[in-house]
């Protein structure tokens, strides 16, 4: 490999090399007589013989440099193993959320046109039945329930007690030697506020990753992680982490039990965890009502929505060692920014508060448009203080959506200066094959979310763009509305949404209220009071109730605001009575 490679798999060799008995991936298996969690441990040398098995088993059944590649695997080995081999080939992975829906789930997959499938029987089986979004595979890779790479029609890859694998290796040396503007990997968005759509992510963009991850949270190789996103596991070989695979499916991060993450942290000595706000509330409830805490955690990443101010707060009590971290970002753009526990004032009801940006990381706020902005200098910057919608350039920021010219002309932005791009620089040129070396032109990342630049340089989040409600009075952003209610101790959840025709919409908030059999009308004239206490909520007078919302797969925690809308169409309103 050579020396410039920029290919991000040549990280696991390194650290193979550097730490080769450590322990790299935990996998649980089982409980011992004691009770505790029994896992199958792989060191560092042995997950990097591993990944070089996949490669061995991939390139003998077909698969090429270059080659978009859907991987519908498990979580753990099977994941982290297809795809370091597969950047190790470079290959594409091509990276779907299987909970996003059938539906949204095949349209990603015809859009992202892949050549092979490496995936479960399971998933080999959803390629042959919806024959026309897989009509361009030509590689079919049969990967077993176990643990091992076994491949269908090959035999299988020898283990010992502790994991060691003997059989086809392919040397570190064979590498693809990727440059930075390669395609690396297609990573697909939630689809919180419109369909999933494939982002393109270079080699030189996941380098960025690692290296402002690693700065920002002072990570160390020795580490041990517990990824509650089993995405973010592709980044502990590259950190030098031991990776403890959690036990809960990823698909229902919902049903997750809480004792169960529990005792992985404090029986393994976890001392790093990444996990959304809904998912590390049911931690900090659980440990709370135990008297729990967890001390040798040094930091929690919790991201995919806004924490709420509750978190804030049990986190103090919960990480007598550590801190909450919550990194703002997007799949498109990440990190951005980050922010502490000791930064937060939780009872601000001005939006959330997501820090300052990253070192590497430019931000901006720009007047709020519909309409594509072909050039930075055609953007209307606004002062602090003031609301628009979220603007960033860096090393992370993805250039274009796969297959998508109109949603990249949407979303991107080329600092050309006051000269219009041509078809050359024009992101919405993406699919002719164009690609922006990063030293040429900074592209922007409309991010889709409002907020401010407050005086100090501090981002502050209010909202996506495409929930605000522009209202006869003025526009309303969810996020410092919703703060208004969200400490009540009847409200699970709420949401701001806006009923009749754009720009003159009412407002109205839908409660999941947290008890089963709440009092609708004395809630509704609870939360009345409430929104009458503060300028930006005064005009909130109606109040539906709603037993359980609609969320994002992926994290739990992104609430389906303009679904709730459309359901409120046809249902029956509480006004809060004696209202003056």
């Amino acid at each position: 490999m050579p020396a410039d490679s920029a290919n991000i798999a040549r990280h696991l060799p390194l650290m193979a090399a550097r730490q080769p008995h450590r322990p790299a991936l935990k996998i649980p298996r089982g409980r011992t007589r004691a009770g505790d969690i029994d896992y199958l441990t792989l060191t560092f040398a042995e997950l990097d013989a591993e990944t070089d098995a996949w490669c061995a088993r991939l390139a003998a059944r077909g698969v090429r440099p270059g080659d978009r590649t859907l991987v519908m695997v498990r979580q753990g080995l099977p994941l982290i193993a297809s795809a370091f081999a597969l950047f190790k080939l470079g290959a594409v992975p091509v990276v779907i959320d299987p909970g996003m829906g059938l539906r949204n789930f095949l349209s990603c997959v015809g859009r992202a046109v892949p050549r092979v499938v490496v995936g479960i029987p399971f998933a080999q089986l959803v390629s042959r039945i919806f024959r026309t979004p897989f009509r361009t595979v030509e590689v079919r890779a049969m990967v077993s329930a176990s643990l091992t790479a076994r491949l269908s029609g090959e035999p299988d890859v020898a283990h010992g007690p502790a994991g060691n694998v003997s059989g086809p290796r392919i040397p570190a040396s064979t590498i693809a030697p990727s440059r930075a503007t390669d395609l690396a990997a297609i990573l697909f968005t939630s689809g919180s506020t419109g369909p999933p759509k494939g982002v393109c992510y270079e080699h030189g963009m996941f380098e960025a990753q690692v290296r402002l991850i690693r700065e920002t949270y002072g990570i160390e190789p020795g580490e041990i992680d517990l990824p509650l996103l089993p995405v973010f596991a592709l980044f502990d070989p590259a950190l030098g982490m031991t990776a403890v695979v959690p036990e809960f499916d990823p698909s229902r991060p919902a049903a997750a039990d809480p004792g169960r993450i529990v005792r992985a942290i404090r029986q393994e000595g976890v001392t790093n965890a990444f996990g959304s706000p809904t998912l590390w509330q049911k931690i900090a409830d659980h440990c709370g009502a135990r008297g729990l805490t967890l001390p040798s955690l040094r930091r929690v990443l919790c991201a995919g929505a806004p924490v709420p101010a509750s978190l804030w707060v049990a986190a103090r009590r919960l990480l007598p060692g550590g801190r909450l971290h919550s990194p703002y970002g997007a799949t498109e753009a990440l990190p951005v920014s980050t922010v502490t526990a000791a930064e937060i004032d939780p009872t601000a009801v001005k939006g959330a508060l997501v820090g300052r940006p990253l070192r590497e990381n430019r931000v901006r706020i720009i007047g709020i448009t519909e309409t594509p902005i072909f050039t930075l200098a055609e953007a209307r910057e606004l002062p602090a203080g003031e609301i628009g919608e979220i603007i960033v350039t860096g090393p992370t920021v993805t250039k274009e959506y796969d297959g998508l010219p109109e949603a990249t002309a949407r979303s991107k932005m080329p600092d050309t200066g006051n000269r219009r791009p041509d078809s050359s620089e024009n992101p919405s040129a993406g699919l002719s094959g164009i690609r922006y070396p990063p030293s040429a032109i900074p592209i922007w990342h409309r991010m889709g979310d409002a907020g401010y630049l407050d005086p100090e340089g501090r981002l502050w989040f209010c909202g996506r763009v495409a929930e605000r409600v522009e209202t006869t009075v003025g526009v309303m952003f969810t996020e410092p509305c919703e703060q208004v209610f969200r400490g009540h101790p009847g409200v699970a959840r709420c949401a701001l949404i806006g009923l009749g025709p754009a720009s003159r919409r009412e407002p109205a908030l839908v409660v999941q209220p947290a008890a089963r059999r709440a009092d609708a009308r004395k809630l509704a004239a609870e939360l009345r009071a409430l929104a009458r206490q503060h300028e930006h909520t005064r005009n909130i007078r109606h109040f539906y109730f709603h037993p359980r919302f609609p969320v994002d797969v992926r994290h739990n925690a992104k609430i389906h605001r303009l679904r709730l809308a459309r359901w409120a169409v046809t249902a029956t309103a509480v006004e809060a009575p004696n209202d003056k």
